[in-house]
């Protein structure tokens, strides 16, 4: 069996980051809509779920007509990408108004069914072996993509939020051309099985399963609904481009959370890396009320902390569920969790969002940790058993 190029993990990586950095774009600058076109404090939530309602249709309609089988999953992550570049422009040329950002963040969300996924696949089509540790890398680059506009943003403090967002589609547009050019089709790649809804009755059916699916559904109650508030965190500290830095950064150690956690897996299994991680973003939510008003360096220590393991446990529960699952499930099965986890989180975000701009934070945050306790009383069995 010939090696896998050294190219290959880190253009794949590259090219995931680029095209997920479209996620958040509109998060970032939603400072400067507000200011201009007068947008509800609510509509982060609103715009921020239509990119989750939009991923889950995306993903729906990939695996019922096989789009990733049909085509060279490279040519779809390009169009894909190419796509959400043009959905990227398109915000920042037309009209900011409010029904039109909503439709191009729905199909923002259509697109990202193209790039995250199918990346993926991508992945799988190399690396017959190490796969979890590669997926490590690519929902690391994914989480780090995702704080790419905030960077972006804080780098340019003077730009206009339509020149944000032409960066951002730039850079997308790029992440889909750098992985035609250079990342060729696998020699592992093999076609998906037909969804099958017999598996929503193994989700809840198979004890492991189970337990690994709502593990992942309780992190999902809490992921999103995070990253949507914390900008708003970091505005009762910081302001501009300073402000920018802080969420960027926040959000990107999630990324480096991803990849560690992956290289632990060996030495103390996936579900105790999970467990760990749920249960510490879980514990930042409910320390809120204290920390949100603690000096600047606990502060900065416990928003840091939180950013890192609030993502760095999501490759560990796709990995759980891939490996728990029947065998001629395991596709059914992951879009199926997935799409119930992205639902889950679209309606956590408009929940959470429309709290934090109704009350304060201190008595929002804590509701936070309910997913993480849920998550961890379901992947209990996994855990405990894990040697």
């Amino acid at each position: 069996m010939s090696a896998v190029p050294k190219r290959i993990l880190p253009v794949i990586a590259i090219s995931q980051f680029a095209g997920t950095s479209v996620w958040f774009a509109i998060n970032a600058v939603m400072a400067d809509l507000q200011r201009d076109v007068a947008l509800p404090a609510a509509a982060v939530g609103w715009l921020t779920a239509s990119v989750q309602i939009g991923f889950i249709a995306g993903t729906f309609g990939f695996a019922l007509l096989s789009i990733a089988d049909r085509f060279s999953p490279r040519m779809v992550f390009l169009v894909c990408s190419l796509l959400a570049g043009a959905l990227a422009a398109a915000t920042a040329l037309l009209p900011p108004e409010l029904k039109l950002l909503l439709a191009l963040r729905f199909l923002t969300g259509v697109a990202l069914a193209g790039i995250y996924p199918v990346g993926m696949k991508i992945a799988a089509g190399w690396f017959a072996q190490g796969l979890g540790w590669a997926l490590g890398v690519l929902v690391g680059a994914l989480v780090v993509g995702s704080a790419l506009p905030f960077a972006l943003r804080a780098l340019g403090a003077s730009w206009s939020w339509q020149a944000v967002m032409l960066a951002i589609a730039a850079v997308a547009t790029g992440g889909g051309l750098l992985m035609h050019a250079f990342v060729p089709d696998g020699p592992h790649l093999a076609p998906a099985a037909r969804i099958t809804p017999r598996a929503l009755a193994v989700i809840w059916s198979d004890r492991a399963v189970r337990a690994s699916a709502f593990g992942y559904f309780g992190h999902m109650w809490e992921l999103y609904a995070f990253f949507v508030l914390i900008p708003a965190i970091v505005a009762t500290r910081f302001q501009g481009a300073a402000a920018a830095w802080w969420v960027a950064i926040t959000m990107a150690l999630g990324g480096v959370a991803c990849v560690a956690g992956g290289a632990l897996v060996r030495r103390v299994g996936g579900s105790r890396v999970a467990a760990f991680q749920l249960a510490s973003s879980g514990s930042c939510a409910l320390l809120a009320p204290w920390l949100l008003e603690a000096p600047l360096w606990a502060w900065g220590a416990w928003l840091l902390w939180w950013g890192a393991t609030v993502s760095g446990d999501s490759p560990q529960f796709s990995a759980l569920t891939a490996a728990n699952a029947p065998r001629a499930m395991v596709g059914s099965v992951l879009t199926f969790v997935n799409a119930i986890g992205f639902t889950l989180s679209t309606a956590t975000i408009t929940l959470f969002a429309a709290l934090a701009a109704r009350g304060p934070l201190a008595q929002v945050l804590p509701w936070l940790a309910v997913g993480p306790a849920i998550g961890l009383a379901f992947l209990a069995p996994l855990w405990k058993a894990a040697r």
